[in-house]
């Protein structure tokens, strides 16, 4: 049930304005970089469902599979009448099955940067579950959103598809505070987790042989020349991933095939051959270095879930 004119509400969050300024800021870095919210607009949220759906990319499916197998045992830890707040609600496929599970849920709150993405996920929601309260949110989830009195025995934050590996880990440590702030006293925080693995299942899983992942990065730069005027010649640059060792992490990279210079808002960025704009970050956490890391947003885990090959993880905090 999406209470009248509630679809589309905007919380506090990025628009044009702000793209413009990250963007500036972005390209003047001596390592030139943009944060990989701005990859999701209408067209960049569709790409990603296209990524999830590749064979390359296992974090979607091995995921879905933790939730659909110990859906029971996940509600019963949550327990009834528990208020879900979601943050970067994409498709609401793994939303649908955590709902699903839960016994008498209290309503949701979907928070997400795609207004587009986020209308049709709700509305889908409120098809699959009529009569629950649902609050969609245009917005940045990173930023202060107000989260709906609705009556509750607690609330759970839902933070599925390892996002958090897109953030360093002090930006991470902020974000899980935050969560724990909206959680407020008895919350909850159920959360997806990759975990380290071969190098190679890494490197293709962010560069998927049909080039969707390119398309995907590239589309950031199109991103920039629709909205706010730049001029990026799409054919000058090429989607990579790499694999950080040292940091744990792949890295997204789109990398310029030639000196060039781009033109944005009056300003002039120039490009050396070889030199890149690094557009996303994916960090693989060990189990034991995430729990604490939790554990500095006051955090304790409850418990664990994970695929056979120990790939992905699913873990359940109370405050």
């Amino acid at each position: 049930m999406i209470e009248p004119g509630s679809a589309l509400e905007r919380a506090e969050g990025p628009g044009t304005a702000r793209f413009l300024e990250e963007a500036v800021a972005g390209l003047s870095a001596a390592r030139k970089a943009m944060s990989p919210k701005w990859l999701y607009d209408e067209r960049g949220s569709a790409l990603y469902e296209l990524i999830c759906a590749q064979p390359e990319y296992y974090p979607t499916r091995t995921e879905l599979r933790i939730l659909e197998r110990h859906a029971a045992g996940i509600a019963g830890e949550i327990g009834p009448d528990a208020l879900v707040i979601e943050y970067g609600a994409g498709s609401g496929r793994k939303t649908a099955r955590l709902l699903g599970a839960l016994s008498r849920p209290a309503g949701y709150l979907a928070v997400d940067i795609s207004g587009e993405a986020l209308a049709a996920a709700a509305a889908a929601l409120a098809r699959r579950f009529p009569g629950l309260p649902i609050r969609p949110r245009v917005g940045d989830f990173t930023e202060p959103v107000e989260v709906p009195p609705l009556p509750c025995a607690r609330r759970v934050s839902f933070f599925p598809g390892s996002t958090i590996g897109n953030f360093d880990p002090p930006e991470a440590a902020a974000l899980l505070g935050k969560m724990a702030g909206d959680a407020g006293p008895g919350g909850a925080l159920l959360i997806g987790v990759d975990l380290p693995k071969e190098r190679t299942a890494l490197l293709r899983a962010y560069d998927d042989a049909r080039g969707v992942t390119a398309a995907f990065d590239l589309n950031l730069l199109a991103r920039m020349n629709r909205e706010l005027g730049a001029d990026f010649r799409l054919s000058a640059f090429r989607h990579r991933s790499a694999w950080d060792p040292r940091r744990s992490r792949v890295e997204m990279h789109l990398e310029s095939q030639e000196a060039q210079r781009v033109r944005l808002d009056g300003h002039s960025f120039s490009f050396r051959a070889g030199e890149t704009l690094h557009t996303e970050s994916a960090y693989k956490w060990e189990p034991a270095a995430f729990d604490a890391l939790a554990a500095q947003a006051g955090w304790s885990l409850v418990r664990t879930w994970e695929d056979r090959r120990r790939w992905f993880s699913v873990r359940l905090y109370a405050r």
